[in-house]
């Protein structure tokens, strides 16, 4: 899926942005696989780990055939960006606000995601032209914190991430977040050990009903 609008409205549309993290390069494309099957639009490859830019790779090559888009996460820096930009990212997360990685992004045409917590941050990421602000850690601050963002700052799309989970989903979706951020509340890590993608699957599968409950509420 190309253009940065289009990819700002798949995240939207999704709801739920899958967090694949320390995946390794043999298993994240049937992973990924499974969970877009499951309902999740947006798949998250976090670039902490080794041979990031071939995971990403392996990604979009493996959902070039459906409406998913991929992006990288935990994405602290401009030539971080470069690479998983040419890898296939049409998305960057960070989970810190650097302007240097918001402008490289606007540079390449693709979604740009900063890590905030306060206004401050919040602030810093719209001026540097971010398209959406990642709250984190978002369990820390709780729901209310987006309404809070949203007050002051306008109606900022906000993606909550970490901590969120099945049981607190409603409660994000309700302040007004504009998707949620989700790992290992998603992303069955036994289940990719056993390299059972059908449980990968279902397990996804569960949340992303959770969302959709959560969204029609």
């Amino acid at each position: 899926m190309s253009g940065s609008n289009a990819v700002e409205r798949r995240i939207g549309d999704s709801g739920v942005v899958a967090v694949l993290r320390g995946i390794s390069e043999n298993r994240i494309a049937s992973v990924a696989r499974a969970i877009h099957d499951a309902g999740v639009g947006a798949i998250e490859v976090t670039a902490d780990g080794t041979r990031v830019r071939e995971k990403v790779a392996a990604v979009d090559r493996e959902l070039r055939d459906t409406d998913a888009v991929v992006g990288a996460g935990t994405v602290l820096d401009a030539a971080t960006t470069e690479s998983v930009v040419d890898a296939g990212a049409t998305f960057v997360l960070a989970p810190d606000c650097n302007p240097d990685v918001i402008r490289t992004c606007n540079r390449h045409g693709v979604v740009s995601i900063p890590g905030v917590t306060t206004p401050t941050e919040a602030v810093t990421a719209i001026e540097a032209g971010a398209d959406i602000l990642k709250l984190f850690p978002a369990t820390t601050v709780g729901p209310d914190h987006v309404g809070a963002l949203q007050g002051p700052l306008g109606n900022v799309r906000v993606v909550p991430t970490g901590g969120v989970s099945a049981d607190n989903v409603a409660s994000f979706f309700d302040a007004g977040a504009f998707a949620v951020g989700v790992g290992s509340a998603i992303v069955d890590y036994d289940a990719i050990a056993d390299d059972d993608m059908d449980r990968v699957r279902e397990t996804a599968a569960e949340f992303v009903a959770a969302v959709e409950s959560a969204r029609s509420g």
